[in-house]
């Protein structure tokens, strides 16, 4: 059993505004996230020795080149290539580095470009999977991919495309509150259903919108968060897993579900004790997998636990509050991270408008790198607000 992440912090929560199209870098994103998180502590770019970061879009750069290029002088540097697993892979792994006494200051930071042609270029070089098994074939993007998905989950389990559009529908209810979300008209179901069908079962609201973005927090010592009066999240339990259940001939689960157990025995606590989930939300069916696989409700029934529980932030089951990347919007890697930044704020007080009343307990739960045929990476966080 893993041991606990004793007298580790996270703090300084920080999303740059996204915007639809950017001609800015991916080093500038970052760059602007990574300042945020120093001027919220009271940081110089000198006062942290270690860096986290993921992106998409940083090429011809490397996060090595980012230590010269913005005055940083690390003990520790990692990169963290795994889309929508990042944030919660980035922050245990920093973690253990500053527990173990490698490190002091870890600042965890993502961020993407979107100029007019990123996501086309993105696309043409992501996987070689993709190069040999798709693109020969004319079968482009993931709105392919998770339609197979999604038509193989509503087959196996019943689940109609009103259930997945109860959570789309949720999220823009939410995305409203939240000043920062890129989608600002008020979603009925109807208009959900009625959407333009973009690949069969998967509709226009389906799609999470590419943008231009960063987000960004630091890791570091209890004592030093105390002494510096920076409002804290303690991370009580977290996983990861990698191609977790090769044998499935689809995708109906993910890596969450091989070792949730273990989770909600670190962190001491079980499902009816999580306030809010902040699933990763590429795709509807994407978070419904995630409330089956992190035990909320059976295998398969997802679709009825929607119907019965009212998702938005002064809900029952408040889930992705900021609106997700369904209405917030996707800024690449940092899609990953959208997440973890919002469960922080949220468990710390610090989330304004979109605050979960009496927010102690935040789950959040990663997924990324669709080679060919499936998501690849999970992780799953809890994260424990500080009275």
């Amino acid at each position: 059993m893993s041991t606990p992440y004793d007298g580790v912090v996270l703090t300084c929560p920080i999303t740059v505004p996204y915007v639809r199209y950017s001609n800015e870098t991916a080093h500038w994103w970052i760059a602007r996230a990574l300042r945020g998180a120093l001027q919220a502590a009271d940081l110089s770019p000198r006062d942290i020795d270690g860096l986290s970061v993921s992106s998409f879009t940083l090429f011809p750069d490397t996060p090595v080149g980012l230590t010269q290029h913005l005055g940083l002088s690390l003990r520790y540097l990692d990169t963290i290539p795994m889309g929508g697993a990042s944030g919660v892979v980035a922050a245990r792994r920093a973690a253990r580095a500053v527990q173990a006494g490698d490190v002091d200051i870890v600042a965890c930071v993502a961020g993407d470009a979107n100029r007019i042609d990123s996501f086309r270029n993105l696309l043409s070089a992501f996987s070689r999977f993709s190069l040999d098994a798709s693109y020969p074939y004319g079968f482009g993007g993931p709105n392919a991919t998770f339609a197979l998905i999604m038509d193989a989950y509503m087959a196996e389990y019943g689940a109609t495309r009103d259930d997945f559009g109860r959570i789309a529908v949720a999220q823009r209810a939410n995305a409203l509150r939240n000043p920062q979300a890129l989608m600002k008209k008020p979603l009925t179901l109807e208009a959900y259903l009625n959407a333009r069908m973009i690949s069969d079962p998967v509709g226009l609201f389906d799609c999470v919108m590419s943008c231009a973005g960063s987000e960004a927090f630091l890791v570091m010592r209890e004592d030093e968060a105390i002494r510096r009066n920076l409002p804290f999240a303690r991370l009580r339990g977290s996983i990861e897993a990698h191609n977790a259940f090769p044998d499935d001939p689809v995708q109906l689960r993910g890596g969450w579900a091989r070792d949730i157990d273990a989770l909600y025995y670190q962190a001491g606590c079980g499902p009816a004790d999580i306030d809010l989930l902040q699933t990763y939300d590429d795709y509807p069916v994407i978070s419904m997998m995630q409330i089956e696989d992190l035990g909320f409700c059976d295998k398969g029934d997802a679709a009825a636990f929607v119907r019965d529980h009212d998702l938005t932030i002064d809900g029952d089951f408040p889930h992705n509050t900021s609106g997700g990347q369904l209405s917030a919007g996707q800024a690449g890697a940092a899609g990953g991270y959208l997440g973890f930044v919002e469960a922080i704020r949220q468990v710390t007080g610090q989330a304004g408008p979109t605050q979960v009343a009496d927010a102690r307990l935040a789950m959040v739960s990663g997924f990324g790198m669709v080679n060919y045929d499936r998501g690849v990476c999970s992780a799953v966080g809890i994260l424990e607000g500080v009275e």
